[in-house]
């Protein structure tokens, strides 16, 4: 059994490599594990490895920043776990709130120009379906008006029926103007929705405006018609050339005027121009005149056009028509 100290053991070696080395250096720590010691020293260095020093920030460039801040999760507010609050937010700056309300301004303008757009849009509409009724509707609905008229006093002439005295919006006549392809029904009054707006033509024949009847012995037939809308019977009087034909069928007879003269425009407060003697027409004494009004300009009621014709023709129904309408 080797004892302590003796020279076959461990602590002798090492005490005899310490004095080897020199009385200075100080002894090798001995742990407690007898072996571990014995192999340090007899077998050179450690040959456990040593420790890592431990990790150190990252001290690079720019780039390795990004790298290391996409490996804790990517850039702010990305990647962000579900049920993870809220980043909370910054103050804005200054130039970033005045941007922002100028963003606002922005889409509060877009709205504005977007509503006002659609009530442009609204009105046009209104106005195109307006303009369709009055141009095209209107002429539709007068035209079957003034046909049923027409033929109420055609039936009530083939029935024999008379009547004294004529009731307002009844018809009692036919207009004819061959140039113009018009044929229309006459009617008493001239009352805008009884008899203009049906397509018919009124006759001035109540109150201070009244004028005379065809058969009148003298005196001016004077009527009234729509030029533009509700079956615009009067159209394009302006065409007529003096000479032209314009026949009254009542009853019992056709009436021929001729055409002698025109009026362009005049107020609508000059009523001399359906006189007895109509002022402006030339005549200038009593005779059998017819006088045909309209509004003009067209589609307008700004002023009157006046057309005048006097009678050169009365023909009984008996013996037929005109030469004015046979033709």
């Amino acid at each position: 059994m080797t004892t302590p100290g003796g020279h076959g053991s461990p602590w002798f070696r090492a005490d005899n490599m310490t004095a080897a080395r020199g009385a200075t250096e100080p002894p090798l720590y001995v742990p407690a594990d007898d072996e571990t010691v014995a192999l340090r020293v007899t077998s050179g260095p450690d040959p456990r490895p040593a420790p890592q020093p431990p990790l150190q920030p990252s001290t690079g460039g720019r780039a390795e920043r990004r790298r290391a801040a996409k490996g804790r999760g990517g850039r702010r507010g990305a990647h962000r776990p579900a049920g993870a609050p809220p980043a909370p937010s910054r103050p804005l700056s200054r130039v970033e709130a005045r941007r922002a309300a100028r963003a606002r301004k922005e889409r509060a303008a877009v709205v504005a120009s977007r509503v006002v757009g659609e009530l442009f849009i609204t009105l046009g509409v209104v106005m195109l379906l307006f303009v369709t009724y009055q141009m095209w509707w209107t002429n539709i609905r007068a035209h079957q008006q003034a046909n049923g008229a027409a033929n109420q006093i055609q039936d009530a002439w083939e029935k024999g029926r008379r009547v004294g005295a004529f009731e307002p919006g009844e018809g009692f006549a036919i207009m004819y103007i061959p140039k113009l392809d018009v044929e229309v029904p006459i009617a008493e009054g001239i009352d805008k929705h009884k008899v203009l707006d049906r397509g018919m033509v009124g006759h001035y024949g109540e109150g201070p405006l009244k004028t005379a009847m065809p058969a009148d012995k003298q005196g001016n037939f004077a009527v009234a018609g729509h030029r533009n809308t509700h079956g615009e019977p009067f159209r394009y009087i302006n065409r007529l050339q003096p000479g032209d034909p314009i026949v009254v069928e009542t009853q019992d007879a056709f009436y021929t005027y001729e055409m002698t003269s025109v009026l362009p425009q005049t107020p609508p407060s000059n009523v001399r121009v359906i006189q007895p003697v109509p002022e402006g027409s030339g005549f200038t004494g009593p005779g059998r005149y017819i006088t045909l009004t309209t509004c003009t300009p067209e589609f307008t009621s700004t002023y009157r056009l006046i057309v005048w014709g006097k009678m050169v023709d009365e023909r009984p129904r008996s013996k037929g028509k005109p030469d004015a309408l046979v033709g």
